[in-house]
């Protein structure tokens, strides 16, 4: 296992094209796996997850797998579960010093990075401290979820200028003008306000006219 864990960080480029290709898939199949709920699919998804990545990285299925962003080599690994860098015991060669027989998994983690695309760059992004409620589930499904959250929010969002937030700002001063902030109009509202409102004053100086 240890052997194949060390294969993967060596090979690290060509595990990167895998999961980019795997993900634009996944991607793909939003709707469908949406349809069938990820409720649903969370169970037998998270065990093809621990097999293929037990497998391959000795994944520790922590749910919040930051493969891409250390050099295809999980920092669930680390005797202290550290996620930002080594700690201050590595020996020398690179070894662990809780287990001495073990090479260092931010040392080959930096090895890894440095042969993929903008490695070096998201290995020194800071990870958030892992949270403990989610160990277990699938990582694969969430980012899959998430980004296909973002892909739909963008399609609706047709004009740039106007907003979820402004439209449901429009909507509701509609029904309670005093108690809703005001929010920038898009421009076409505001034109098409104008000419209601020309439109009007022009009915009124007719009928008082008469």
């Amino acid at each position: 296992m240890y052997a194949v864990r060390l294969f993967c960080t060596r090979h690290a480029r060509a595990f990167e094209s895998v999961y980019k290709g795997l993900e634009k898939v996944f991607l793909s199949l939003h709707p469908l796996l949406k349809g069938i709920g990820y409720n649903r699919l969370e169970r037998p998804v998270a065990m093809i997850e621990q097999m293929s990545k037990g497998f391959l990285f000795d994944c520790k299925m922590c749910g919040q797998c930051v493969l891409s962003s250390a050099g295809m080599s999980c920092p669930m690994n680390c005797p202290k579960n550290i996620r930002n860098g080594p700690c201050g015991g590595v020996r020398d060669g690179g070894f662990c010093e809780v287990r001495p027989e073990m090479r260092c998994v931010w040392v080959e983690a930096w090895n890894g990075a440095k042969t993929m695309q903008n490695g070096l760059e998201r290995i020194r992004v800071v990870q958030p401290p892992v949270n403990r409620e989610l160990k277990g589930s699938s990582s694969w499904l969430r980012i899959i979820r998430e980004k296909g959250a973002m892909k739909e929010a963008s399609k609706r969002q047709l004009d740039p200028a106007k907003s979820e937030l402004a439209q449901a700002f429009a909507k509701a001063r509609k029904l309670e003008p005093a108690a809703v902030p005001l929010a920038k109009e898009p421009v076409a509202a505001l034109a098409e306000q104008a000419v209601k409102e020309q439109t009007s004053v022009h009915s009124t100086q007719e009928t008082t006219s008469q």
